[in-house]
């Protein structure tokens, strides 16, 4: 797939994918002190022991194309299935696990507050990071997750991100 960025007409060869490397909540944390409170990463992230989060895939389908638009997001996840989820990281086939319930832990700015929609965390196989689910509702990522978006849409979200241009 190809696309023509909605900011500078750059001409973008396949789709890109866009994440984040701690949940929101991170930045709770003063910089000095998060050698000690906080234990990070690039999977899970636990904050003062008593916060837990996983990083996921939320993948909505590209209209007209095989592969999907992923954000690559963190989620909270009780204490309990945060430790199952970390028991089963090196399982090869862990599909059958789950899924578990969690709070949507990232603000993505082209949306209305994203921060704390619920989500299902779906365990993949393979070491493939979990695919999230929004629960169904009429928020505008929701949407999109259940119906798909269009290339013109993708386009619109890469300049969004790649060059800060608002997106009306």
């Amino acid at each position: 797939m190809k696309f023509q960025c909605a900011c500078c007409d750059e001409i973008v060869e396949g789709i890109p994918t866009f994440g984040w490397d701690y949940p929101i909540h991170y930045l709770d944390v003063p910089e000095a002190e998060r050698p000690e409170r906080v234990f990070l990463t690039s999977d899970l992230c636990v904050i003062d022991d008593k916060w837990f989060f996983v990083r996921g895939c939320l993948e909505i389908p590209v209209i007209g194309h095989d592969d999907p638009f992923i954000w690559g997001v963190w989620v909270s996840l009780s204490e309990d299935n945060f430790f199952e989820f970390q028991d089963l990281l090196e399982v090869k086939e862990r599909s059958k696990f789950g899924p578990y319930f969690g709070w949507f832990s990232a603000s993505i700015n082209i949306y209305p507050e994203t921060l704390n929609l619920k989500t299902k965390v779906h365990i993949r196989d393979d070491g493939v990071r979990p695919y999230i689910e929004l629960e169904p509702t009429d928020h505008p990522l929701a949407l999109e997750q259940k119906q798909g978006i269009s290339v013109q849409r993708v386009s619109e979200i890469y300049a969004n991100r790649v060059h800060g241009k608002k997106i009306a």
